[in-house]
């Protein structure tokens, strides 16, 4: 069955607004992470989330081999970290990692000190479908600064976003 156009489709995606997530993983010294918008909460009992990334992406066998990952929601103001994680600059691997004040919850993947949450998960599953895997994460430990406005993704640029109450 034909499906769409793949590059009418991403432009499509352009269009849809997304919040910029940090996922990372590994450990001190092998940490690799990326930026994201497809993440999802999937249970709230037990608390659970769903992250997309592609196979060739670098965190994707990371995430496999340490059975863990951190989604880090980052807040207005820290465009500059979400370009160094989608690979603007060049930098790849533990470089990435230079900028912002990281640390570890339970499971040892890093976390973002100042992101407005950080969720700290156990690999639970993997579901391959073609160029990516669904990782679903189990929430083992949670990190917050209540009242950061949230930093967004729409067609191709960063920006924030504030409610009106």
């Amino acid at each position: 069955m034909p499906g769409a156009d793949p590059a009418a489709f991403r432009e499509g995606m352009r269009a849809m607004p997304g919040a910029v997530a940090i996922i990372a993983t590994g450990h001190a010294g092998e940490r690799t992470g990326m930026t994201a918008t497809a993440v999802c909460s999937l249970s709230d009992s037990p608390p659970m989330l769903l992250v997309c990334v592609n196979a060739a992406a670098s965190a994707h066998p990371v995430i496999r081999e340490h059975g863990h990952f951190a989604v880090n929601l980052l807040a207005e103001g820290q465009d500059e970290i979400a370009a160094r994680f989608a690979g603007r600059g060049g930098l790849k691997g533990e470089a990435r990692f230079g900028l912002g004040d990281w640390a570890t919850l339970e499971t040892g993947a890093p976390v973002l000190r100042d992101a407005m949450v950080s969720f700290d998960c156990a690999l639970v599953a993997e579901h391959v479908h073609t160029t990516h895997s669904i990782f679903v994460g189990a929430v083992q430990g949670i990190a917050s600064r209540p009242g950061a406005p949230p930093l967004l993704y729409l067609a191709g640029e960063f920006g924030g976003f504030r409610a009106s109450n």
